[in-house]
């Protein structure tokens, strides 16, 4: 009873059930009039370790045409990720790229273009993708690049997501016009993937992809593979001969979840990077806190803020029934509102009504008779959201969108500004690989709400039990982490905000010296000061970790992007981006990554600092996979929470928002799956 009561914003999350998606992550001649290249091969290995991804993907593709040409290949930027590696093979060689300023990296691949030199270039577009120029690829012959990103993994309410994004948003009229789209592995697939927990696994599952083989060597070491053919091992396990390739479809994201045992404690951990001789060492801290957030029992007022733009075209439907879900698990107290946007805004309820059957049917009728059509005037939405806000009443706003604000008022700091005003939380599903999630993201934090991810290839029934659960509870608000007893400077983000039940705290900073220090983390609940205190211990060298540089100085990088979004844009801060970005070896929209001949960089006088710092990574990464996995917990000896950590309908203050009944329902049969042990 109590889950139909709270999930109201989770049935939302239906709607990301989008129809018609197209494939990403492919290459197509420059030329948009020529036969897109053929997919030989596409492999990827996933490795999760120690609180972050790091995803490697290796292409081959085919050129069939007679000529040779320019190629581009298209990725979409996934949340949180920074590209610290393209590599283009000339000559059979892997030649790894270079981080220079935009307009120099574009001039210089532009001048080896131009003389017939091998070349390649990868640029960000803006939150959309990662578009790489390669050239020449030849008549009838192969071309292999190599792209190695990473990002920090966070577990919610328990539950662990990697997404490894295909499916293009739909939301970019240019590209659909240019992209052909050849989304088939004609030769070789494969997704690997590795996880080593610090802290122990019950369960792996793939919701749309059941055919991978998940393996674990012990709850803290698990692995997944998913290709178009039976390897040589498990053919010999099955007692047959390998099955010949069959061709792939590179259409659908690949989503995978795991769960952590129950009954684990609340926690702060830390890894730390501080190489031999160096003063400075890096440390990404994660902060996962016991379950004490009480539920909320009063009535409240909702604003369901609904795109039904072109884009929203094959998914607006699904969209409605998640309405449907969503009004139906009200509480009979609660009153909503529902507003529409395409160019325009309008409201559908005329001001606020209560939730009773007839008033559901006639506005879900409402909804089922309209057609999705026209941009996407985010701003008109919101603004009518926000108008006519009941003071006297505790409200929270909706929103559901796949796009982008191109029409009306599309500024980041005119939405921001807006959010500001009002003390009204916005909790946002981004669907798809196309929104705006800068955007979206920076207006959840202003309105100390939070932001959802969907893809097409998400557990729906999952999603909706963690959202149910956040929304239902409590939140610790204006939260502020103070590190004491070691000098700790550059700690990102610089502006925390709020925490939901289940989500952790993940946060980069650089330290100098070594030894004991002490991190208190306080905030508010309800109005009511809390404060959380665990010991650290910062090692004077650490270096199994290089990756904890690019890291933090990709969150670094979003923090002052951020205040350009909101205070205007500077010369000044967008310098330190390319600074950053040029010694940490990242993509951003003022940088971007350049191959040319080894010969070349030399004439060019472009130091291989990228180079070096990859194959840092590489040894580190080798040395990683040679020891056992390691515990990390800082707050072992006296403890930060009093409280295990939450999970779904866990908890003193959350038992009896499932039931075990549904529980047993909901999860444990979702993550029924093909499972092999290793020996």
């Amino acid at each position: 009873m109590e889950l139909r009561q709270t999930c109201i914003a989770a049935a939302l999350a239906t709607a990301c059930l989008a129809q018609g998606v197209q494939a990403a992550g492919l290459m197509t001649p420059a030329q948009g009039a020529l036969p897109e290249l053929k997919i030989k091969q596409h492999h990827v290995d996933v490795v999760i370790e120690d609180g972050y991804a790091i995803t490697t993907v290796d292409q081959t593709f085919f050129n069939p045409n007679p000529q040779a040409l320019e190629a581009i290949y298209s990725f979409p930027v996934p949340a949180k990720a920074s590209v610290g590696e393209f590599t283009y093979w000339i000559d059979g060689k892997p030649v790894t790229g270079e981080v220079l300023k935009k307009e120099k990296a574009r001039d210089v691949y532009e001048q080896e273009k131009a003389q017939g030199r091998e070349t390649a270039l990868t640029e960000q577009d803006a939150y959309r993708s990662f578009d790489s120029h390669v050239y020449p690829v030849q008549p009838q012959d192969d071309v292999r690049i190599r792209l190695v990103y990473i990002q920090p993994v966070h577990v919610d309410l328990g539950i662990g997501r990697y997404v490894y994004p295909l499916e293009e948003g739909g939301v970019d009229e240019e590209k659909l016009a240019f992209w052909t789209y050849n989304d088939t592995v004609d030769e070789a697939f494969s997704f690997n993937l590795e996880m080593r927990s610090s802290y122990p696994i019950d369960n792996f599952r793939l919701p749309q992809h059941p055919q991978a083989l998940i393996n674990s060597a012990s709850s803290q070491q698990w692995e997944v593979a998913l290709a178009n053919s039976a390897s040589p091992a498990d053919a010999e396990e099955a007692g047959s001969a390998a099955s010949p390739a069959q061709p792939f479809k590179l259409n659908q994201d690949i989503v995978v979840y795991w769960r952590h045992q129950q009954g684990l404690p609340g926690s702060v951990d830390m890894v730390t990077y501080k190489p031999e001789g160096s003063d400075r060492g890096t440390f990404m801290m994660t902060v996962t806190p016991g379950d004490d957030l009480a539920r909320i029992q009063s009535g409240r007022d909702w604003i369901f803020v609904l795109d039904y733009s072109g884009s929203m075209q094959g998914k607006y439907q699904s969209l409605v029934e998640g309405v449907r879900q969503g009004l139906g698990k009200l509480n009979p107290n609660d009153r909503f509102r529902i507003v529409l946007f395409n160019n325009h805004a309008r409201e559908t309820t005329s001001g606020y009504i209560p939730v009773n059957d007839q008033n559901v049917e006639t506005h879900m009728q409402r909804l089922e008779s309209i057609r999705p059509g026209g941009g996407t005037n985010l701003y008109a939405g919101l603004e009518l959201a926000y108008d006519r806000l009941d003071a006297d009443r505790p409200s929270a706003v909706l929103l559901v969108t796949d796009g982008v604000a191109n029409v009306g008022v599309t500024e980041k700091k005119d939405f921001l500004k807006l959010l500001e005003k009002h003390d009204v939380r916005l909790f946002s599903f981004v669907m798809g690989n196309s929104a705006n999630r800068p955007l979206l993201e920076g207006m959840t934090t202003v309105s100390n709400g939070f932001y959802m991810n969907i893809s097409n290839g998400d557990d729906i029934a999952g999603r909706l039990i963690q959202t149910a659960d956040k929304l239902s509870h409590e939140a610790y608000r204006d939260i502020d982490l103070d590190i004491d007893g070691i000098r700790v400077k550059d700690v990102t983000p610089a502006r925390i905000g709020s925490l939901y039940r289940g989500q952790q705290l993940i946060v980069f900073g650089h330290y100098w010296g070594d030894g004991k220090g002490e991190v208190e983390i306080s905030g508010k609940v309800s109005g009511t000061e809390v404060t959380y205190t665990s010991a650290l211990h910062f090692p004077e060298q650490s270096e199994l970790y290089p990756e904890l540089e690019r890291l933090w100085a990709y969150a670094t990088i979003e923090d002052l992007q951020n205040r350009m979004d909101y205070l205007g844009h500077d010369s000044d801060s967008e310098q330190a981006i390319v600074d950053l970005a040029v010694a940490y070896g990242l993509v951003t929209d003022y940088t971007s990554m350049l191959v040319v001949r080894d010969e070349v960089f030399d004439q060019l006088g472009i130091d291989r600092k990228n180079a070096d710092r990859v194959a840092n990574e590489r040894q580190a990464r080798q040395q990683r996979a040679s020891t056992a996995v390691r515990d990390h917990r800082q707050d072992s000896q006296q403890a930060a929470f009093s409280t295990p950590r939450a999970y779904p309908g866990s908890g003193s203050n959350g038992a009896g928002a499932l039931g075990p009944l549904s529980l047993l329902l909901l999860l444990p049969l979702l993550w029924a799956h093909k499972k092999r042990k290793v020996s």
